[in-house]
């Protein structure tokens, strides 16, 4: 799905068994949508800021089962309608629970938002919200396993495959489940990417470090932006050297360019920018590795090649030193960061 040229608009759905933490960790994720990138690297971005919301039966503010408030709240009459109502994880108490004609009108309203176009999701014990609203009737769902007995006594219908991650179901997968509490971050990457692209969930995974983090945080890390300066003789070379990082022996043509003694040129520029000019080359020929590798299959060789190095072995070298994991490594992190885990 192409990004929307209008907000989207996500409500985040709260009852009083809803937990605190997958709940404001998806408003501040989704809220970081489109300009959150651009505040951290100064990287112009082409997604509109979505509209989320927190909503609630009657608005104001709900007390968690943690005691910890949750709001402030819409009330679901004054709420648009949701490109996206998601409900987080439910504290359901006993195994025994039954939650039966429990909540009507959250039940009724996410059968309308899904009726008048909307996904609705589920993370973790969600989904018996999204069962007792007669949404997965008939449809494979996920849900944490320790609520399949309650979907065995009470929403048999319901085809549970609590061993998926995420389950995307229905007529064109406007039904969403998640399994237990901790894929939140994987229904918000699937969803990001899929209502605002893959490179917007890309940017999103390596903001908040969502993933895998065996390798460390160096694969997540982006070029901070340059420090603002005055040296217009930089300026010039830098402007240039955002088109042609690619080009053979770069500095010795930034040098040329500047009309300065060599010494003065690179005193100036790590003045300037913060980085000597090697390092600042560098930096810009990684980072356009790394958008290749994102949204490419192109051999690795071929993808050196593009950004200016000829020597393949020195290019995975000097890749894996700046990023902390091999070119295939990352391609294989971040570009499933937008497909459907199994």
């Amino acid at each position: 799905m192409s990004p929307s040229p209008s907000p989207l608009q996500v409500h985040l759905l709260a009852l009083p068994e809803t937990t605190p933490a997958v709940f404001y960790g998806l408003f501040e994720v989704f809220s970081a949508v489109g300009d959150g990138w651009t505040a951290l690297t100064g990287e112009s971005g082409t997604v509109p800021p979505p509209q989320v919301r927190m909503v609630s039966r009657a608005g104001g503010m709900l007390t968690s089962p943690a005691g910890i408030p949750l709001g402030p709240l819409t009330p679901l009459a004054g709420t648009p309608r949701a490109d996206i109502a998601i409900v987080t994880d439910l504290d359901l108490g006993a195994p025994d629970f039954d939650p039966r004609g429990r909540w009507p009108d959250e039940a009724q309203w996410l059968a309308e938002q899904h009726r008048l176009g909307a996904t609705v999701c589920s993370v973790c014990t969600g989904s018996v919200l999204l069962a007792e609203a007669g949404l997965l009737a008939g449809l494979d769902a996920t849900t944490h396993w320790g609520a399949a007995g309650i979907f065995a006594r009470h929403y048999p219908e319901v085809r549970l495959r609590a061993d998926r991650i995420l389950c995307p179901a229905g007529t064109e997968h406007r039904i969403v489940t998640s399994g237990g509490s901790a894929t939140w971050t994987d229904l918000a990457l699937y969803l990001i990417g899929r209502f605002c692209g893959a490179a917007e969930a890309v940017r999103i995974a390596k903001l908040f470090v969502i993933g895998d983090h065996s390798d460390g945080q160096l694969p997540f890390a982006a070029r901070l932006p340059a420090r603002h300066h005055e040296d217009a003789v930089i300026e010039q070379c830098q402007a240039w050297i955002a088109e042609h990082y690619d080009e053979p022996n770069p500095v010795a043509a930034l040098v040329r360019r500047s009309k300065l003694p060599e010494r003065t040129f690179k005193r100036r520029f790590k003045n300037a920018t913060g980085y000597s000019p090697v390092e600042y080359v560098q930096i810009l020929r990684i980072e356009e590795a790394k958008q290749l590798l994102e949204s490419t299959t192109a051999p690795v060789d071929v993808i050196a090649q593009q950004v200016g190095y000829t020597d393949p072995t020195f290019f995975r070298r000097l890749f894996k030193r700046r990023t902390g994991v091999t070119p295939a490594r990352y391609r294989q992190r971040f570009q499933r960061a937008t497909t459907l885990p199994s």
